[in-house]
């Protein structure tokens, strides 16, 4: 049940990472200038892929893996969308232009 927990945190912690800072590639190379949209949407889409491979390993270890269809896949990155909403509100609403 920890597990869950922890990875629902980790879900959440994913999805506004690309929000939280200018680098590019999960913040190891520095960019010049402002980081495009797309950078920021092409790691959400890595972050989802990597967030879902340990919920697989973590169904695996626990129990047999169940077979998803696409609404499953469909939802989870709805949610993990939503989950992104406050970064996504910091980066473009709340902060100052040129910060």
């Amino acid at each position: 049940m920890v597990e869950l927990y922890v990875l629902y945190g980790l879900a959440v912690v994913a999805a506004n990472l690309p929000f939280l800072t200018e680098r590019i590639c999960f913040a190891v190379q520095p960019s010049s200038g402002r980081k495009a949209f797309g950078w920021r949407a092409l790691e959400l889409a890595v972050l989802y892929l990597l967030v879902g491979a340990l919920a697989l390993a973590l169904e695996q270890r626990l129990s047999p893996i169940h077979a998803q269809k696409w609404p499953f896949y469909v939802t989870t990155l709805c949610l993990f969308v939503v989950a992104a909403f406050p970064g996504f509100v910091w980066r473009y609403f709340w902060r100052k232009p040129g910060l």
